[in-house]
């Protein structure tokens, strides 16, 4: 049988990764079989390379990779950035000013291969303090911060890719509502639960659950990185498959030819999919792999 593929794009977080941010034994041998039938394999997620390094290790990943919500591509054999969509600087510092007022400190993530460090935490002259979500992050996955009272003190702007806030979804809600409307197309925004981190780090003593607010340049997003990937591969967009469960993952669940969506995933998630797999805790990334491979969907 044709293959009807040359590339899957696979997203981490609430996709090739269980709810304890492991990769299961079943969706690990999938993407094995999936490589041996000839197709490439790309992870795009919404993790710097350092942040998802382990995961990539666990299956083995050669071949470019997408990170930080598409704003870079990143090799993880060599440790070294191929592309990088910066990020204006006139949008980073409205971003941050915003970020600020609304009592959050701002996560300036770096190009580290280039600024020597992940984050720049900006806190203002109050030294807002880091989220609980953000302090755990940053232990758990050993990045390189630099914290700063302003943005005067960024000795690397143009490494800058992305501006993000950790806080309340009502309060980050309204600050999308804010910088779309000062930003227009200018810049990708978007924001989502904080997913990954410990129930009591991600909500509070009320019970309200803290999210997580992006900033990108207009051009980076999960999609516009797969396909420059798949230019270089010389593989149409009719021979891509995606597979997502959040906001983040709509552009490529949109543009792939074919768009799976998590059974755990979010509703314009599934929406938006040619088709559904099952959920994370049921390794739905290796169901959709053997779906493929058996030409079933295509």
């Amino acid at each position: 049988m044709a293959r009807r593929f040359d590339l899957i794009a696979i997203d981490l977080d609430g996709t090739l990764f269980d709810p304890a941010g492991a990769v299961s034994d079943e969706n690990a041998a999938a993407l094995h079989r999936a490589r041996e039938a000839g197709l490439r394999i790309t992870i795009c997620t919404g993790r710097g390379l350092v942040e998802c390094q382990h995961a990539l290790d666990r299956i083995g990943q050669a071949e470019p990779v997408v990170v930080a919500g598409g704003s870079m591509i990143a090799c993880p054999v060599r440790k070294r950035t191929l592309h990088r969509f910066s990020i204006d600087q006139d949008v980073v510092r409205h971003a941050t000013r915003s970020v600020l007022a609304h009592g959050h400190p701002a996560l300036v993530l770096k190009d580290p291969l280039e600024a020597g460090y992940d984050y720049l935490v900006v806190q203002g002259s109050d030294r807002i303090p880091i989220d609980p979500v953000t302090a755990w992050w940053f232990e758990s996955m050993d990045v390189r911060v630099r914290y700063a009272a302003s943005l005067d003190e960024d000795e690397h702007p143009e490494h800058t890719v992305r501006v993000g806030a950790c806080g309340l979804s009502g309060t980050l809600a309204r600050m999308k509502t804010e910088l779309i409307e000062s930003f227009g197309d200018s810049a990708m925004i978007h924001h989502f639960p904080a997913v990954v981190a410990p129930h009591h780090a991600r909500t509070t003593e009320d019970g309200q659950t803290l999210h997580v607010l992006e900033v990108f340049d207009k051009d980076a997003n999960k999609w516009s990185a797969i396909r420059k990937l798949a230019r270089e591969w010389e593989i149409p967009d009719a021979r891509i498959a995606a597979i997502g469960d959040e906001i983040n993952d709509l552009p490529m669940i949109r543009g792939a030819g074919l768009g799976i969506a998590m059974g755990n995933a979010v509703k314009a998630v599934k929406e938006s999919a040619r088709r559904e797999t099952l959920a994370n805790t049921q390794s739905g990334v290796a169901h959709a792999i053997e779906k493929i491979l058996s030409g079933e969907w295509g």
